[in-house]
């Protein structure tokens, strides 16, 4: 008799086979079908937008080349103020208000500026042409490009006012500085200098050129200007061509001398020129900034000198206008500085003259002064200055005859000193 207790087998069902199948990829594998992948992509973005694919190889060689990509190279490509005086005021392209300009103030293509009654700017391209916008003007940056090739393309438009314009020495024969006006354009060539005005009241407009050379475009009339020449015309008018009268050389005293006298106050200071055959007399002008907005001493004078008392020491510009029997007047000439300086005995630095040599008709002093002075002689900068303060300097070929060199020096605290050296070509 069986247990009843016992447990009856369980009957269990069949669990079908299951077979499971792989395939082995290499990480190289991979890489192959993403590459594929991505110039197929690529492919597809060339033939619907090209200029994309453009862009972005652009982008992708300055960045492995190391260079500046698009946004800053136009922060660097911005023209900006590098001399401000008075009310200058800028309205941005993207802007519908004015503001105030400052040095820090970049200026893109559509930028307006204007200048009030006592207000100047000089404005920088990154080619290194200079605008200098003067008093009661307003102007429009017109172009600021740099290709590929390093042609840089700079344009102002003077809606009203005056502007003097310089340019450099160009990287690219392709470059161009240009200045419009009224329905002219004109291009300057390298290393030239021009002044622009356009009077929208009085109908009238003028360009000269005073440096180097330009070509001038006139609704249907071309003109090619050289240095001392003018243009005129008026609007809707024809153009005619002149040469003008040109100013005087600056002499005394030399750009960038320092002048030193125990009383400045009361030492008349001495201004000399040279002669302009077609002139009847000059107008000296000096100001103490290099856009003449601030004008202490204004003088009109028969001859080529003039003494002025009473300037205080500082630094200072002076030009001179030629001025013929006409009473046409010359451009002005190109502006030197002086600096004039107030003797202190208890401030005097070191300088001395150890020796002299003749080399035929030119002159070797040996001296020595203090470290990192400034000394000029006979109006010329004294370079290369040693550590110690020793110092060689050869002159000009001087004539036979009796010289005397002048010597002047000033260190960083101020001090001055003079040596003036008798010397004798035989």
């Amino acid at each position: 008799m069986s247990d009843p207790r016992q447990i009856a087998p369980v009957k269990r069902e069949k669990i079908p086979r299951v077979e499971v199948y792989w395939t082995a990829v290499t990480y190289r594998t991979v890489a192959i079908y993403l590459l594929m992948l991505f110039a197929i992509i690529i492919a597809a973005l060339y033939t619907i937008h090209p200029e994309w694919y453009t862009a972005a190889l652009t982008r992708i060689s300055h960045t492995l080349a190391g260079e500046p990509g698009p946004d800053v190279g136009s922060n660097q490509n911005q023209a900006r103020f590098v001399n401000l005086d008075g009310k200058v005021e800028v309205k941005k392209a993207n802007s519908v208000n004015w503001g105030s300009a400052d040095y820090r103030t970049k200026l893109d293509k559509g930028d307006l500026v204007r200048t009030g009654p006592d207000g100047a700017a000089r404005i920088t391209f990154l080619d290194g042409t200079t605008y200098t916008v003067k008093n009661d003007s307003f102007v429009t940056v017109e172009q600021n490009s740099v290709d590929r090739d390093r042609a840089t393309s700079v344009a102002v438009h003077i809606n009203s006012g005056a502007v003097d314009l310089a340019t450099g020495t160009c990287e690219s024969r392709n470059s161009k500085a240009e200045v419009s006006f009224a329905n002219a354009r004109a291009s300057l060539q390298e290393n030239s200098r021009a002044a622009v005005r356009s009077d929208a009241a009085g109908n009238e407009n003028q360009i000269t050129v005073s440096a180097g050379a330009a070509d001038m475009q006139v609704g249907n009339e071309h003109f090619e200007i050289g240095k001392w020449e003018r243009v005129t015309f008026a609007a809707g008018g024809p153009a005619t061509k002149s040469n003008v009268l040109a100013p005087p050389d600056l002499t005394l005293p030399v750009n960038l001398q320092p002048l030193i006298t125990p009383d400045p106050k009361h030492t008349p200071m001495h201004f000399a020129w040279t002669e302009v055959p077609e002139a009847v007399s000059y107008q000296l002008r000096v100001s103490t900034n290099s856009m003449f907005t601030r004008i202490v001493a204004e003088k009109a004078v028969a001859g080529v000198s003039l003494e002025i008392p009473g300037l205080d020491p500082g630094d200072y510009f002076w030009s001179v206008t030629a001025i013929d029997k006409n009473k046409h007047a010359s451009a002005p000439s190109e502006a030197f500085k002086f600096t004039l300086v107030a003797q202190d005995k208890a401030q005097e630095m070191r300088l001395e003259v150890d020796a002299t040599e003749l080399h035929g008709n030119v002159v070797e002093l040996i001296g020595r002064t203090e470290p990192n002075a400034a000394l000029i002689i006979d109006g010329e900068t004294v370079a290369g200055i040693q550590s110690d303060g020793g110092f060689r300097y050869f002159t000009q070929p001087l004539g036979r005859g009796s010289h005397e060199i002048v010597i002047t020096g000033q260190n960083r605290r101020g001090g001055t000193a003079i040596k003036r050296v008798p010397i004798v070509i035989p």
